[in-house]
């Protein structure tokens, strides 16, 4: 698979977080995932392994009470090794005007899929 397929596969794996975080889509979300993945919510909040993060987020995406109006853009795609990138994201939640800095590091399966791996999710301070 050619460098930029990858990038826009990339590309299209943070589009569909934005999907599934302005809709509140708990699974979907999740299909995004690693089976190790390490996520770390904007709060501190340490997941470790898919069961935590899905615990964590059935819990908590279906009913957030902000109005869903998030944006997420990949500004920077850096590739560690063929199969694995570093994902710099710029979040917004439109409504309030809080915005986020995710760094994401996706690895790509067999099948060419490219899945969560770690995620830090970080407030930008205002």
């Amino acid at each position: 698979m050619a460098v930029e397929s990858n990038r826009e596969a990339i590309e299209r794996v943070v589009a569909e977080v934005q999907r599934t975080q302005r809709a509140k889509d708990a699974e979907g979300f999740l299909a995004l995932f690693h089976p190790d993945a390490l996520w770390t919510t904007a709060a501190g909040k340490v997941l470790i392994g898919f069961d935590a993060i899905a615990e964590f987020t059935r819990a908590v995406l279906p009913g957030a009470s902000w109005d869903g109006e998030v944006t997420y853009e990949a500004v920077h795609v850096q590739f560690l090794r063929p199969d694995v990138a570093a994902v710099k994201v710029r979040q917004i939640y439109n409504s309030e005007g809080t915005e986020g800095a995710p760094t994401y590091v996706l690895t790509r399966e067999s099948d060419g899929r490219w899945l969560v791996h770690v995620g830090q999710n970080t407030l930008v301070a205002s």
